[in-house]
This record gives structure tokens, C-alpha cells and sequence, in this order.
């Protein structure tokens, strides 16, 4: 019966994770876009919000935390042993803040991107996240390349370059060329810094000395959101965004309720794409993750053009279809992957793999 329990609400939080991450997946771009094509110009505020919600992650922490003292206070009462309310080690902490520090970064060159580019060809750079990936997951754990790897970074890059090609026909209107063409390379640019964060991410719960638990793996994203906001704060305070921040709602085409309502639920939503993704990946697979993140790309590219009227021209369709291919590709080669080696696992390998705080 406890077994037929934990199932059960196993399956039920990776659907509710499944929902949160395509939440976060669509919802997050659109409302950045909303807020810079109605008038707002703060870059380093933008990239603020992408993980400025963290103190959400304090719910289901608490919650957590409440469960796992409940557990072990029978164990303390009889065994005397001492009870610890944070799981994270100091090695792992430190990790989580040059990570954190990382992902401040990348939510600049992110943020700059859906500034200077529509959504759509935006969300088609971002694509090649997965070729990055691959390569520094070779690099950093030793990851194995499939003909199916190759056959995804060549029809990732091929699609980027295709979009590059003809980029003048794509431009927002009063947007220069540099503007343009900068945000092309900072997106690119972020891309493959998300890239390398993902497999390094990966190497540091592998040379953790320490069991990596759901609990655990919140508290490294809370930590990693806190830096990453942390960093993006001193760029506000260096362009001064503190202080324009409230002549710009004043401004804003929407008017100044509406601005901070997009701001308010700009944080929340991205919270749900991280919340989304370390939940998938303990319940399920980080190959469940990618392939909702794959998914949900088309509907991104159809939301954009609906919501904005970004043009979508016989290049972005082109580059869509070799990165869905790309992607079927690449998901294609791990699902054969996994499958060789689950039919090698051990039962006790399954157990092991599953410890919850």
C-alpha cells in the first residue's frame, strides 16, 4: 500500500511539474517581450526577473522541511542523532553561488536578446542550447556522442546560420543594424552559456559527497536564484534602474498598475520554468525535461507571432523544421540510450537512485 502511495503521488507531482514548466516555458519569453514592446527599455531589470521570484522556492522548502523533521523525529527520540534542517553541504554551496553567478549572466544576454529580436527567431537561437550542451557534456562528464548527437548539432547549427543569413528582413522597425545584429550574438552567446551551466550543474551533484534528494536539488536552485538576482541587482544599481524604474511606469503604454503587474507575474512565471525543471528531471529524466522544452517550442514561435504580429518568413519556418528535427533526433538517440541501459540496471541501482529527504 505505501509503495502503491508513493507512486501515486509521485506521478501526480510530475504532472503538476510538467505544468508549472510550460508555464514558465511560454509564459516567461511572452511577458519579457510584452514588457519591451509596450515601452519598457531596462535590460538589467528584465534579467532581475528571471530569478528574482526565489523566495517562492521558501513554499515548497517548508513544506519539505516539515515533513522531513515530522520523519526523523522519531529517529532522533530513539537513536539520539541530530537532526539538520538545511541538506546542503559547503562544498555544494559554494558550487550553487559560481552557478548562481553564471546564470546572472546568462539572463542578461538573454534579456538583451528579447530586447533587440523578435520572439519567435529569439526562441529559434535558443534552440541550439542543445548542441552547446552536448558538446560541454562531452567535455565536462564525459558524455558519449550517437550519430543521432551529430546528426542534431549539424541540423541545430545549419538552422541558426539560416536565420543568420537573413536577418535584415527580421528587424523590429526603428531598430538599427549594430542593435540588431548585437542582440543576435548575445543570444547566441547565452545559449551556449546555458549550455555549459546545464553539464556543469550535472558534474557538481556527481562530485557531491553527499545523496542528492528533491530537497536538495530546491535548495541548490534557491541558492543558484539568489546569486543569479544578487548579480543582476549590482548591474540595476550600476545603469540606475532603482531610481527610473518609476518614471518609466508612469510612461508605460499600459499604464503604471498594468507595468507592475507584468513585472509581479514576470518573476512568478520564471519561477515556474525552474520549479518546472528540477521537478521534471528528479521525478522523471532530464530527457523528459528537454523534450517538453522541445515541445513547447513551436507553441512559443505560434504564441509570438499571434500576440506581437512578428512576421514569420519562409526562413524562421525552415529553421523551425531543422531544429524540431534536430531535437527528434537528438531525443531519438537517448531514448535507444536509456533503454539500453535500464534493461542493464539492477533493482537495488533504481532504488538507490530514489532518496528523498
Amino acid at each position: 500500500m505505501e509503495a502503491q502511495l508513493s507512486t501515486t503521488m509521485k506521478n501526480s507531482l510530475l504532472v503538476l511539474n510538467c505544468i508549472l514548466l510550460s508555464i514558465g516555458n511560454c509564459g516567461g519569453p511572452l511577458l519579457m517581450r510584452l514588457y519591451f514592446v509596450r515601452g519598457g527599455k531596462r535590460i538589467w531589470l528584465s534579467s532581475w526577473l528571471e530569478t528574482g521570484g526565489w523566495p517562492i522556492m521558501f513554499i515548497p522548502l517548508t513544506i519539505s522541511y516539515i515533513s522531513y523533521l515530522y520523519r526523523r523525529s522519531t529517529t532522533t527520540t530513539t537513536q539520539g542523532s541530530k537532526t539538520s534542517l538545511f541538506f546542503m553541504k559547503p562544498p555544494l554551496f559554494f558550487a550553487s553561488t559560481v552557478l548562481g553567478i553564471l546564470i546572472g549572466l546568462d539572463d542578461y544576454l538573454f534579456a538583451y536578446g528579447v530586447a533587440r529580436l523578435p520572439l519567435s527567431t529569439c526562441a529559434l537561437i535558443i534552440a541550439t542550447q542543445l548542441a552547446f550542451t552536448a558538446g560541454f557534456a562531452f567535455l565536462l562528464v564525459k558524455q558519449k556522442f550517437t550519430a543521432f548527437t551529430i546528426n542534431a548539432i549539424v541540423l541545430l547549427t545549419v538552422g541558426a546560420a539560416v536565420l543568420a543569413l537573413h536577418t535584415s528582413s527580421d528587424r523590429p522597425e526603428g531598430e538599427s543594424n549594430k542593435e540588431y545584429y548585437l542582440g543576435f550574438v548575445l543570444t547566441l552567446v547565452a545559449a551556449a552559456l546555458y549550455g555549459f551551466i546545464l553539464p556543469l550543474v550535472e558534474l557538481t551533484y556527481k562530485k557531491a559527497k553527499q545523496a542528492i534528494s528533491y530537497a536538495l536539488v530546491m535548495e541548490f536552485q534557491m541558492v543558484m536564484c539568489f546569486f543569479a538576482t544578487a548579480f543582476c541587482t549590482v548591474g540595476m544599481a550600476i545603469n540606475n534602474d532603482f531610481k527610473a524604474i518609476p518614471r518609466e511606469a508612469r510612461e508605460y503604454e499600459l499604464g503604471e498598475v498594468r507595468y507592475y503587474v507584468i513585472l509581479v507575474w514576470s518573476g512568478i512565471i520564471w519561477q515556474c520554468f525552474f520549479l518546472g525543471v528540477i521537478g521534471v528531471i528528479f521525478c522523471a529524466s532530464s530527457l523528459l525535461s528537454g523534450i517538453i522544452v522541445a515541445v513547447l517550442l513551436p507553441v512559443t514561435e505560434v504564441l509570438a507571432v499571434i500576440c506581437y504580429q512578428e512576421k514569420f518568413q519562409v526562413e524562421k519556418g525552415v529553421a523551425l523544421a531543422l531544429s524540431f528535427w534536430g531535437f527528434v533526433s537528438y531525443f531519438y538517440g537517448e531514448l535507444k540510450q536509456n533503454k539500453k541501459n535500464s534493461q542493464t540496471q539492477t533493482p537495488e541501482t533504481e532504488m538507490s537512485q530514489m532518496d528523498y529527504p
